[in-house]
């Protein structure tokens, strides 16, 4: 998140012209992605404080799903830079109509794909469970513009045919993890709730 915030924020920069400063959503556009990585940055420092140790009782994902779920993010990570980076480039081979703001604008949403990448080092169930609830309703929401909108890709682009297939693989893959890891999670639950500690 603060990431992406502060992408917007340099994006707000790097094309201030573009921005009709006379309006007042423009101010509120400015004042939340200037200040919102700093707000981040210190709600994670604190709660950080706060996490709890893993136990024997968190149920973790599997090695290889943490290595899918960290390539995902670092997959995200990489759009993001060539979008935010090279924009003139994204411009001609993305699915749908680019300009330099509007690509910088689209790297910066995939960088909220990057923190799979805590995946790598962070296995537990409950750190990943509300990022796939949120996912999942960012998919929802990009399917229901696509089809509004679907006029708008360009199918001569193999871009195209790569993004829809990868948002395919995935919803798909994102709903079989969580309804696998919710299993073993309410799996766990009798066994942990069974525990007599001595």
């Amino acid at each position: 998140m603060a990431l992406f915030a502060s992408l917007l924020g340099v994006a707000t920069v790097a094309h201030w012209d573009k921005f009709v400063h006379t309006n007042v959503a423009f101010w509120l556009w400015a004042g939340l992605y200037f200040s919102t990585p700093f707000l981040v940055i210190a709600v994670w420092w604190v709660n950080r404080q706060e996490s709890p140790p893993v136990t024997a009782d968190d149920v973790l994902l599997s090695p290889a799903a943490s290595v899918l779920v960290g390539a995902a993010g670092l997959a995200a990570i990489l759009t993001c830079l060539f979008l935010f980076l090279f924009p003139r480039s994204a411009i001609a081979v993305w699915p749908w109509t680019l300009t330099e703001l509007t690509a910088r604008v689209t790297g910066a949403i995939f960088a909220l794909g990057a923190v799979g990448i805590g995946a790598f080092v962070e296995r537990r169930w409950t750190s990943l469970r509300i990022l796939l609830q949120v996912e999942g309703v960012m998919l929802l929401l990009i399917s229901i513009a696509v089809l509004r909108s679907h006029g708008d890709f360009d199918t001569g682009k193999p871009l195209t045919w790569l993004f829809a297939a990868s948002f395919v693989a995935l919803a798909f893959a994102s709903a079989l993890l969580y309804v696998r890891m919710e299993k073993a999670a309410r799996d766990a639950r009798p066994t942990a709730a069974g525990a007599n500690p001595t």
